[in-house]
């Protein structure tokens, strides 16, 4: 397979780097300087895209290149891929699921225990000296919180059962109420976020849930709520979200995840009672590991006329 032209959008992970140019003919689109004029270049060569969530495959990348059968994601989201353009040519689409869904649910629960019991704040607390001066102020507590979950898929189901460990009442929030579930459904967003002490956003990005957190769902959470997003930026309006913390409108959140990453709002940066992350829910050398074994696994098995592993198209 080494003549095969696979185009890798972004730097993702070193392993898979390494072994697509073993496996294949690797071509890094980042270190093109003048990319447009690169994939003329390379327009039949390239037969695979290997994107994730930062950067897929839209449909200008997509008509550019003639020979493309297949875009591989190194993340289970597939919103920087254009499906319906992958439909209409005849291209293979794979994505990774199930592999992330406790790395991601674990880091759920750690926002949530850093932003109530402001675990952060404590450690610099400690290393600032300040201690020596007295105790730290009082948190609040986590256990037998009401969490709300915004998506009951595997990540959701995840975090909803780690959570009932802490003896938290689970709500959620998703298109159809679950058959198989004791949770208590709530057919909004709004409705969700008023019986629950913490929402956390859990469900793919598709237009129909970008903004699903908006200032409504925010000022319905309240000034005790805290919101936790391990799901996509845009699910957040992030302007409101900024105004909300800073006027004491919402009590505190827990960010992996922004609407243009890798920028910040710098407003966040002061608030003591905000954690922020760097989209690292699948950020474990184990999972990212199996996550490009996945990808490999997908491009080998397509190139050998064999069942994709995990097909989205």
């Amino acid at each position: 397979m080494e003549a095969i032209g696979v185009l890798m959008m972004c730097p993702m992970n070193s392993y898979l780097e390494q072994e697509l140019d073993k496996r294949f003919k690797l071509f890094r689109y980042w270190t093109q300087p003048k990319q447009r004029e690169f994939l003329a270049q390379q327009a039949e060569s390239i037969r695979a895209i290997v994107g994730n969530s930062t950067s897929g495959a839209d449909a200008d990348i997509i008509d550019s290149l003639p020979k493309l059968e297949i875009v591989s994601s190194f993340s289970v989201g597939l919103d920087r891929i254009d499906l319906l353009k992958c439909k209409e040519k005849g291209i293979r689409v794979t994505n990774t699921p199930d592999v992330l869904t406790e790395d991601v649910a674990d880091l759920a629960i750690g926002l949530m225990l850093a932003v109530l019991r402001r675990i952060c704040e404590c450690d610099k607390y400690v290393r600032s000296g300040a201690w020596k001066l007295g105790d730290f102020k009082l948190t609040t507590k986590f256990s037998v919180k009401r969490v709300g979950i915004i998506g009951l898929g595997r990540i959701g189901l995840a975090v909803a059962e780690r959570a009932e460990a802490f003896d938290c009442p689970i709500n959620y929030y998703s298109r159809s109420k679950k058959a198989n579930t004791n949770y208590t459904y709530y057919g909004s967003v709004v409705e969700l976020a008023s019986n629950s002490d913490i929402l956390v956003v859990a469900c793919a990005l598709t237009p129909e849930t970008t903004h699903i957190v908006n200032r409504e769902v925010m000022d319905a959470l309240g000034p005790k709520g805290v919101l936790i997003n391990i799901g996509r930026g845009p699910h957040v309006d992030e302007a409101e979200l900024v105004s909300a913390l800073v006027k004491g409108r919402l009590g505190g959140a827990g960010l992996d995840v922004f609407e243009k990453e890798p920028e910040v709002p710098e407003q966040l940066f002061g608030l003591e009672n905000v954690v922020l992350l760097p989209h690292v829910g699948s950020g474990t050398v184990e999972t990212r590991k199996v996550i490009a074994d996945l990808v490999l696994g997908n491009l080998e098995a397509h190139f050998s006329s064999k069942p994709l592993l995990t097909p989205v198209v």
